[in-house]
């Protein structure tokens, strides 16, 4: 596991405790497992902001980039890409 999958795993997990009931698979949807709703995902994106260090336009919180760990891990290296940062 990569560490940008672990850290996003690591916070879901610590703040949406529900997430520890079962493991999740990459392509899981958070919406239909329970662990995320519409206030979830602004903690989730301002999260995303601090620890990767990017910018989450409104435009950018569509379910293609946040409903899954495996979406979520592409968006935020798509991000860190688009703005020059390397890791």
């Amino acid at each position: 596991m990569d560490s940008t999958e672990k850290r996003l795993r690591d916070f879901i997990n610590e703040t949406f405790p529900v997430a520890l009931e079962s493991e999740l698979a990459a392509e899981e949807s958070l919406f239909d497992a329970g662990i995320l709703d519409s206030i979830g995902v602004l903690g989730l994106m301002n999260w995303l902001e601090r620890e990767f260090d990017i910018f989450v336009d409104d435009d950018d919180v569509i379910p293609e980039n946040i409903d899954g760990i495996g979406p979520l891990v592409r968006f935020v290296e798509r991000k860190r890409a688009e703005a020059g940062l390397v890791g």
